[in-house]
């Protein structure tokens, strides 16, 4: 087996990544502040749901659609997948975050190896033809560093599952092994993810999740705040 894709995936996935993320909750720290979220069993009832019934249709999604398009060196097709998942974020705070993470993803990677396609992304960028949101960068770079789909989606889906977990063993707080036991618990959901991920029809990604941006734009408004979003 051909594994030179393997620390590619390993960086690009890897949950330390000094792009800022530990910044943000993704709107759990609203969920814990109004006792919705307020144990391990919330706590992993909350981050399965975030997995399969919003970053599967959402960013999970756009970030296969856009492996998709950079293996068909197709920019157009990009540029229009990031303006569309620009529109469907709809709170500010998890809208700019979004742009941020990909915007020092491209400023962490291209250190590395120069794309032309993905210079052209980031002019594209530059001149607010585009967001660089983290999903679509991501897509991006996974597919030019030859790193395989399911693998891709995997890294994909861990690294935001880990970032989930950490951020609720401090909001709720949790004990560290109870973080790892979520993580474990949801080996076999994530797996089942990707695959579901990877057939997913192109007229359900962008489904709604109602309660969910309620609970990001409450995020703006709360009395006290660790995390940016």
């Amino acid at each position: 087996m051909n594994l030179n894709f393997l620390a590619g995936l390993l960086h690009l996935s890897d949950p330390t990544l000094p792009i800022g993320g530990y910044t943000h909750s993704n709107g759990l720290e609203t969920y814990v502040q109004k006792r919705i979220v307020y144990n391990r069993q919330t706590a992993q009832e909350f981050v399965e749901n975030m997995l399969q019934h919003n970053l599967k249709y959402n960013d999970g999604a756009f970030m296969r659609l856009a492996y998709e398009a950079t293996q068909q060196e197709n920019l157009l097709a990009l540029l229009e997948l990031d303006n569309e998942i620009n529109a469907l974020k709809c709170p500010k705070e998890i809208r700019q975050a979004s742009q941020k993470l990909g915007l020092r993803l491209i400023k962490i990677f291209k250190r590395k190896d120069s794309f032309p396609l993905m210079e052209a992304f980031e002019k594209a960028t530059l001149n607010r033809e585009a967001n660089s949101h983290y999903c679509i960068v991501f897509g991006m770079y996974a597919s030019l560093m030859g790193i395989p789909l399911y693998q891709a989606l995997l890294g994909f889906y861990y690294t935001s599952l880990a970032g989930m977990i950490t951020n609720a063993v401090k909001l709720v707080p949790l004990g560290q092994l109870d973080g790892q036991d979520i993580l474990f618990s949801l080996y076999a959901v994530m797996e089942k993810t990707v695959t579901e991920t990877i057939e997913l029809e192109r007229d359900l990604v962008g489904l709604c999740n109602t309660s969910f941006d309620i609970r990001c734009m409450q995020h703006e408004t709360l009395y006290s705040r660790l995390y940016m979003s």
